[in-house]
C-alpha cells in the first residue's frame, strides 16, 4: 500500500466512477444530443474547485 498523494486524490473518483456506473439513474440528466461532456460524472463528483 502506497500513501502517496496521486493515490489519496485517484481513490475517490475510482470509487465514485464505478458506483455511478453501476447507479446511471443518479447521474444527472444529459440531453441525447448537444454539447459533449468534458468530464465523466466521476470527474465531477470529485472535483474541487478553489
Amino acid at each position: 500500500m502506497t500513501n502517496d498523494v496521486a493515490t489519496l486524490a485517484t481513490a475517490p473518483y475510482a470509487t465514485a466512477d464505478g458506483f455511478l456506473k453501476e447507479h446511471p439513474a443518479l447521474t444527472p440528466p444529459r440531453p441525447p444530443v448537444g454539447i459533449t461532456p468534458r468530464l465523466s460524472d466521476g470527474e465531477l463528483v470529485t472535483s474541487t474547485s478553489v
